[in-house]
């Protein structure tokens, strides 16, 4: 029996292991979602919650303020936003007037192709009467939608609350499930997540505010309007990887296209924001976070689109800190199916220096 059919019998036993677990996830996202954010909460406020801890404070009092203290960032962050927005909002008339001689030269343009004026007209009435059609089961999306995201926001900070008021016993159980062989080893594991999370986490806050400072500097030279709004928004939006950068960046390339009388404004501002995510991905993040995650580039993009695919947005966001996760446990577990997946995540190369015979 030579290691090619050991390895493929390891394969197929845990690939129907691993199938549940994905149709688990699949199936109880609307309790996992929010658990996963509160967890991650937790993580990253242990250290902090601890310290006060061990200064006097009562363990309720001290999660309390750590919650608090997060309740207060979030909401300067929502305040800066309704500020900048209400702005925008006044602007709004103006940018309006301006896009209807630019809806015309579109139109003119797209006329310069053999598609007439009044054919567009009676294509863009058609897309309307749909539009307007389906507006009755969009409102109930969009309210359905908010009322998700209000007990999302209700959920998270009592599941973070709970992780860290029952923190022992979730221990306990944790170590009831690895079995006495890694009875010594679950504690160092646990203790480098949290150290390595909350690193990781105070890196990234650092990381999106000096992103939004460069972003509103880049679209204050250009003279965009809302040059902040948009520079801050650009840059908490890169917390979805990959997508939020071109999804946030819409907006300032329209207002800039509609506002300026030169097609070069749009294209400066692509170009601000290619350079600072450019700077971003290789002298800001590296620098500043400190490579916190050895997690391939491979495990990465399979970790995006995975929890793309089974919890959308917040599976994008979230399924990269548990990449992470799993590449600790791979790196301490050595003998098991996790040490196995560290040929996967790990980010070094892997040298093969053995030789098979035909």
């Amino acid at each position: 029996m030579n290691l090619n059919s050991i390895t493929s019998r390891s394969s197929g036993k845990w690939l129907p292991i691993i199938a549940l677990v994905l149709a688990i996830l699949y199936v109880g996202r609307t309790l996992f979602i929010p658990m996963s954010y509160g967890l991650l909460i937790a993580i990253v406020l242990y250290p902090v919650c601890r310290w006060l801890e061990q200064r006097g404070w009562p363990r309720s009092l001290a999660i309390a303020a750590c919650l608090l203290i997060v309740a207060l960032l979030v909401a300067l962050l929502m305040v800066l936003l309704l500020v900048q927005a209400h702005v925008f909002w006044k602007d709004f008339p103006a940018l309006q007037a301006r896009l209807k001689p630019a809806l015309l030269q579109f139109q003119a343009w797209v006329a310069s192709f053999g598609i007439s004026t009044p054919a567009q007209d009676e294509w863009w009435h058609h897309i309307l009467q749909q539009t307007g059609s389906n507006m009755g089961s969009f409102i109930k999306g969009a309210v359905a939608a908010g009322m998700g995201s209000v007990v999302m926001l209700f959920l998270v900070p009592v599941f973070a609350a709970l992780f860290l008021y029952d923190r022992r016993v979730f221990v306990r159980f944790l170590l009831r499930i690895a079995g006495p062989s890694y009875k010594e080893e679950l504690p160092r594991i646990l203790q480098e997540v949290v150290h390595t999370y909350f690193n990781f986490i105070k890196g990234m806050v650092l990381v999106y505010i000096i992103v939004g400072i460069l972003n509103s500097i880049g679209l204050l030279v250009l003279g965009i309007r809302h040059a902040i709004l948009f520079g801050m928004l650009t840059a908490v939006m890169t917390i979805i990887p990959y997508i939020g950068i071109f999804v946030s960046a819409l907006l300032p390339i329209s207002v800039a296209w509609i506002t300026k009388d030169s097609i070069w404004y749009p294209v400066g501002v692509v170009g601000v924001f290619a350079f600072v995510q450019y700077l971003e991905a290789n002298v800001i993040f590296p620098r500043v976070v400190a490579a916190q995650l050895k997690v391939s580039t491979w495990a990465t993009l399979v970790a995006i689109i995975s929890g793309g695919i089974l919890w959308g947005v917040s599976g994008m966001i979230l399924f990269i800190p548990f990449t992470g996760m799993l590449k600790i446990m791979s790196d301490h577990l050595p003998g098991t199916f996790l040490g196995d997946l560290n040929i996967l995540l790990d980010r070094k190369p892997v040298t093969d220096d053995t030789h098979t015979a035909g």
